[in-house]
């Protein structure tokens, strides 16, 4: 291979977006992938669990992929994992933590004897090849063991940021090693892929030190009530804070939420989460203690319908039930998209007479990504000679852009990709050549892909319109009708309260069934076309509505 080959990178997921984080980079024969996320199906999405990158081009290219590398174990970067190493089954390199969460996801898919994982620490540093290093540092976020990874190839170094903070006072371990990105911007930096969340936001992000001291000051003001904390099960050092809160005011902790249990289990066993003996407590356990003598740990801080916040604020958990003197506190801010969701919990909760802490005032959530003041340090830092803006919406890019321009970078040389975009770079100079295949890959239950856009379509129609059956049997002797029209209806109206509507559906139907008959036809496709157009005729000009006509013709 030659020393001169170009350095490709091609986001896959992660850009235009919040989720599906993922970028390949390629040198000559070799590809390495950082990050494989997934995201989770937006309201356009009827009866879809989760939402996966088109890997299309890795497939194609497979021989040449040598390893994952993850950034941290969030569901927008890890979660693609067990699908893509059913595929393309290549060594995933991660800290500590994030190895934990991985194992466990593997294990729901029956795959963690099959996939080999191996563990970093930030400072580490392993060759993929003879022409392309990986190096890992240190970054903080909303999840322990977090890492930016810095690649190095014969034409430069690239350095992905994953996503990041910088915190001077984390929980957890040391803050983000703005040393070494130092040391790499001054002996250069070909290219920087820097995370453009909070870029909207000015200023610094605050340490999660704050939201400690917070809870603690919550907790004392409402010593007689039960406390029920919901916020997001991967936050480890929030939850961290939530019980030594809770220790400091005497008070048991249960968690709850399927999510919360897992990964609570995992930071106890890998050391992430320190918790005194007889503090953690089964839910079941919660009836036997005074109501002050508890905090709950939940799930459901964006709204979601099945998590046990939302259960508890609907009546509908087994094990727990919110009264009026309880406290709720949600300790995360909407994920856009999600607002109206978290919205309905809250005035739930409100009705049942509960005082709830929700508004990001009260400082019981900061963010995990960085403010607009800290993406100008790194970038000053790192000085790339490249600047590819990632992890954002559109409008997170091209502000991420214009600040880079702000602090010294020439626009020709900051780059607004998009996924597929094939970025390649080369000994002189850098620019978009084309695309690969990128896109959604849709999961219902356990069939992957199988579900495309006419079947959303329809899931829609049936969801805005409901269903209208007609069948009805025909003698192929005698060319006669011989039972039916039967109307069922699902979703249009309800049919004891419609009899007019559901024989004026019969009538039309026997109609031109019968018309058909008459004109000897004898094809089924015709005669359901036909049967079908008259339906929704009769429909439309009498209730102004379409929903999805199914004719259903039996021969005999």
């Amino acid at each position: 291979m030659a020393r001169k080959s170009k350095l490709k990178i091609i986001p896959i997921g992660g850009l235009d977006e919040i989720g599906k984080n993922m970028t390949a980079l390629e040198y000559g024969n070799e590809i390495i992938v950082i990050d494989c996320g997934m995201s989770f199906p937006d309201d356009d999405m009827p009866g879809i669990d989760i939402v996966l990158n088109d890997i299309s081009y890795l497939e194609k290219n497979h021989d040449k992929v040598k390893a994952v590398f993850i950034t941290h174990g969030h569901e927008d970067h890890i979660g693609g994992l067990p699908y893509f190493l059913k595929s393309i089954n290549v060594p995933v390199y991660g800290t500590r933590l994030t190895l934990g969460l991985v194992e466990h996801k593997l294990k729901e898919h029956n795959m963690l004897s099959k996939v080999k994982l191996v563990r970093v620490r930030a400072g580490d540093r392993v060759s993929v090849s003879p022409y392309i290093g990986v190096e890992f540092i240190r970054t903080n976020h909303s999840i322990a063991d977090s890492v930016a990874i810095a690649v190095t190839t014969p034409l430069g170094t690239v350095i992905h940021m994953g996503d990041f903070k910088i915190d001077t006072t984390p929980i957890v371990g040391e803050m983000i090693d703005l040393a070494r990105l130092g040391e790499l911007g001054k002996q250069g930096v070909l290219a920087l892929m820097s995370d453009s969340t909070n870029v909207e936001r000015p200023g610094y992000t605050m340490s999660e030190r704050n939201v400690g001291k917070r809870f603690e000051e919550i907790f004392k003001q409402h010593a007689n009530r039960r406390i029920i904390v919901a916020t997001f099960a991967s936050n480890v050092h929030r939850v961290q804070q939530i019980i030594n809160a809770a220790v400091a005011n005497g008070r048991k902790v249960a968690v709850s939420g399927r999510s919360m249990e897992n990964i609570v289990e995992i930071s106890i066993m890998l050391g992430y989460m320190k918790i005194p003996e007889g503090v953690l407590i089964n839910i079941d356990q919660i009836k036997k203690y005074r109501p002050s003598q508890v905090v709950i740990v939940t799930t459901g801080s964006q709204g979601e319908p099945m998590s046990a916040l939302t259960r508890m604020a609907f009546s509908d958990h087994r094990k727990v039930e919110i009264t009026k003197d309880d406290l709720i506190i949600i300790s995360a801010t909407p994920i856009p998209g999600n607002e109206k969701s978290v919205a309905n919990v809250v005035n739930e909760l409100f009705k049942i007479g509960a005082e709830v802490i929700y508004r990001s005032l009260e400082e019981i959530h900061v963010s995990g990504h960085a403010c607009m003041e800290e993406l100008k340090l790194i970038l000053a830092l790192v000085r790339p000679k490249y600047f590819l803006p990632v992890h954002g919406e559109r409008r997170h890019l091209v502000q991420h852009a214009r600040l880079a321009e702000a602090v010294g970078i020439p626009s020709k040389n900051i780059f607004k990709l998009e996924n597929g975009s094939v970025f390649e770079i080369d000994t002189n100079s850098a620019k978009v050549t084309g695309n690969v295949q990128s896109g959604r890959i849709l999961v219902d239950g356990s069939g992957v892909g199988d579900v495309g856009n006419i079947v959303l379509r329809d899931r829609k129609h049936l969801a805005e319109d409901g269903l209208i059956i007609v069948v009805v049997t025909i003698s192929s002797r005698e060319k006669r009708i011989c039972a039916g029209p039967d109307v069922v209806s699902r979703g249009f109206v309800y049919v004891r309260e419609a009899e007019s509507i559901m024989e004026g559906i019969r009538g039309v139907a026997r109609e031109n069934i019968e018309k058909c008959l008459e004109n000897r036809t004898t094809d089924w496709a015709t005669m359901k076309s036909q049967v079908r157009s008259g339906i929704s005729k009769y429909i439309y000009d009498n209730t102004k509505r379409s929903p999805m006509i199914l004719p259903v013709i039996e021969e005999v």
